[in-house]
């Protein structure tokens, strides 16, 4: 496998970003039934705070010159950080890429985090207990939540632990 290298999103990276965006929502309708817009795009709120608000961060996953994939973590200046988004591109998975990728944005900000997902998913719900367990042993939690402001949707599963 090539150099996996993760990086914090800088200008010159808005374009790769935008276009690993409709990957991961397109991958994520899977679960959820959301279309693109009638003009055939996806909502892009999430990715708009990545780039441009100071509580929000985003990583770039890159394997050799190749982006492989991205992650959105949010909520840096709570006591819990969230990974708001994870992708990794269909070539890459299953690879130990993800694995490795994310062990990276988790450690670039230690201390309590939570990430959520949805027991749908079966590959996400294996992929968040696996990192869960390999970043805190024992030591981390489970819980069913609502998503918010949408009583239509089953609720989320949310994983919490510490990174130190």
């Amino acid at each position: 496998m090539a150099d996996l290298a993760v990086r914090r999103v800088g200008a010159g990276d808005h374009e790769v970003l935008e276009r690993l965006w409709p990957l991961f929502l397109h991958d994520l309708s899977e679960f959820s039934g959301v279309l693109p817009h009638p003009g055939g795009t996806y909502r892009r709120e999430w990715l708009e705070s990545a780039i441009g608000d100071p509580t929000w961060s985003a990583y770039l996953v890159w394997l050799g010159d190749r982006p492989a994939g991205f992650a959105f973590v949010r909520a840096l200046d709570r006591d819990a950080r969230v990974l708001n988004s994870f992708f990794v591109v269909r070539g890459a998975r299953r690879s130990g890429l993800g694995l490795r990728a994310v062990q990276a944005v988790l450690n670039a900000h230690p201390g309590r985090w939570e990430i959520a997902f949805q027991e749908e998913n079966a590959g996400a719900a294996r992929f968040w207990r696996r990192v869960a367990s390999e970043v805190a042993g024992e030591a981390w939690t489970e819980e069913r939540r609502p998503v918010p402001g949408k009583p239509e949707l089953p609720a989320n599963t949310w994983v919490a632990f510490d990174v130190r």
